[in-house]
């Protein structure tokens, strides 16, 4: 990760819109842009930003999405092309932070807010209609790279330029991080132990990561 001060690079935003699959339309918010000033924080999201499919997006586990530049420099460099922020469709664009590195239950201070880190992203097809590549599914899954939804434990503002304060005076308890999850549900079940001594693991993971351990 860059030794850059940790810090909110942009904040993005979008609203479903119609997106042609070939075979169908599809409603998706993965289309997000950076927005210029402070941005409310409250409730279950950023003000200006809805998801399509509350069914799998949003609600109180993934309410805010957080990914690192870094990483996306690093897709940028295995795709050979400029992505730039918000092309993961995350509300958050951080640099500094070693966001898929993070944490169940890590919490971090940025500007008047305060945020909890929950669960890795698990894609879906819609991931692949952002890159334009149906394989890429398979491949963001492959890569350990998924970045972290946040719940919202405290409303305020937020924007571009903001640091980003990790909690140190009570850590979690434990070494589980987001990637952790992520490998242990797509890549590899022998993690799957691993990711349950995490206190912080939501129920609906804990039960369907119990239910198929090896």
């Amino acid at each position: 990760m860059s030794a850059a001060q940790p810090h909110l690079l942009s904040v993005n935003v979008g609203r479903p819109q119609p997106v042609d699959t070939g075979q169908r339309s599809v409603l998706t918010a993965i289309f997000k842009a950076p927005v210029e000033g402070r941005v409310r924080v409250r409730g279950i999201n950023l003000d200006g930003d809805e998801q399509a499919d509350l069914t799998v997006h949003g609600g109180p586990d993934k309410a805010v999405y957080a990914y690192a530049i870094e990483e996306t420099r690093i897709w940028e460099e295995e795709v050979g092309r400029d992505l730039g922020p918000g092309a993961f469709g995350e509300n958050l664009t951080t640099e500094g932070v070693d966001v898929s590195g993070a944490l169940l239950g890590e919490r971090w201070r940025i500007g008047t807010t305060l945020l909890e880190v929950v669960q890795p992203r698990l894609p879906c097809f819609k991931l692949g209609l952002r890159m334009e590549d149906p394989g890429f599914v398979r491949r963001f899954a492959k890569a350990s790279r998924p970045g972290a939804y946040l719940r919202i434990v405290g409303a305020g503002e937020l924007g571009a330029g903001d640091g980003i304060e990790i909690e140190r005076t009570s850590p979690p308890q434990h070494t589980v991080s987001v990637r952790l999850v992520s490998d242990a549900i797509l890549n590899d079940h022998d993690l799957i132990p691993q990711a349950l001594e995490a206190p912080q693991l939501l129920p609906s993971l804990r039960e369907w990561m119990t239910e198929i351990r090896p």
